[in-house]
């Protein structure tokens, strides 16, 4: 499964959740959600967004975690 590493960079760039909404133009329940694990789906123009804002490359936003694809289970 590819997880979101949300908290990490938030943390390490002394960033809040909501400043980081505003900043990419997504609402604080989207990012909430992507953050979380709980979203299916990003856009590429999202992702790009918040690369940007953040100053980083999509491997440092996302990684893949082995698990079971469908539930979603380690």
């Amino acid at each position: 499964m590819i997880i979101i590493k949300l908290d990490e960079l938030l943390a390490r760039r002394h960033m809040t959740l909501t400043a980081l909404a505003d900043a990419v133009d997504i609402t604080v329940a989207n990012l909430s959600i992507l953050k979380t694990g709980k979203g299916k789906a990003i856009r590429f123009s999202t992702l790009g967004r918040l690369c940007a804002v953040l100053q980083c490359q999509p491997g440092e936003l996302l990684a893949y975690v082995p698990g079971d694809e469908k539930s979603g289970k380690p």
